[in-house]
């Protein structure tokens, strides 16, 4: 699969934390890219966290204590969480490798099945799929990101919904009405990278 390179990150890491929770709101749940994002940003229960790591070890670690205090929240209190990685897997393939470590630390805990994760990358690319494709963009965020999802909730919400299978299609299909400009004007920051690949 095609990676584009990325030398460094486009925003210093204290604002990882602030960024992230804007893009949620301009992007995630103003596009409604996420069915059950929206309620959980009015009652205010989703926790914005920024690892520091400088390794994928210590990221996976500072993982796992997020993954232990969303674990003994009450969901009322902390519905989800999204973990940012201000100084490690700056490369998408070493963020799918620290996905990989995460998830496998996830399994070790014995908690497959009570969260899952989803990933967000500034670079993300699905696979089979060009780098350059607008459909990319439902996944990309300023700084790589994990979100830990309360797969009880998650079901919760989504039989609400006749058809959710339709959801990540519904969302390729809005970035390519929307376009490159229409994402970026809704959320400027993403536009720092869309030189580093051409629609």
């Amino acid at each position: 699969m095609p990676v584009m390179s990325i030398q460094k990150f486009a925003f210093p890491a204290e604002q990882a934390v602030e960024l992230t929770q804007q893009w949620v709101e301009a992007i995630v749940v103003g596009l409604n890219l996420c069915p059950f994002a929206a309620p959980e940003v009015r009652n205010q229960s989703i926790r914005y966290v920024a690892s520091h790591a400088a390794s994928l070890e210590e990221a996976t670690q500072d993982f796992l204590a997020e993954l232990q205090i969303i674990q003994k929240s009450d969901e009322s209190e902390l519905s989800t969480s999204l973990v940012n990685f201000t100084d490690t897997a700056v490369e998408f393939e070493a963020f799918l490798d620290l996905l990989d470590m995460c998830q496998s630390a996830l399994e070790s805990a014995g908690l497959e099945g009570v969260f899952q994760l989803a990933s967000f990358h500034p670079q993300y690319c699905f696979s089979g799929v060009n780098p350059d494709d607008i459909t990319n963009w439902t996944n990309r965020a300023p700084f790589p990101t994990i979100h830990i999802i309360r797969e009880g909730q998650m079901s919760r919400v989504l039989v609400h919904y006749k058809t959710p299978e339709e959801i990540p299609e519904r969302n390729m299909a809005l970035m390519e009405k929307l376009g490159r400009e229409g994402l970026i004007e809704r959320f400027s920051p993403l536009g720092i990278y869309q030189g580093q690949d051409q629609n």
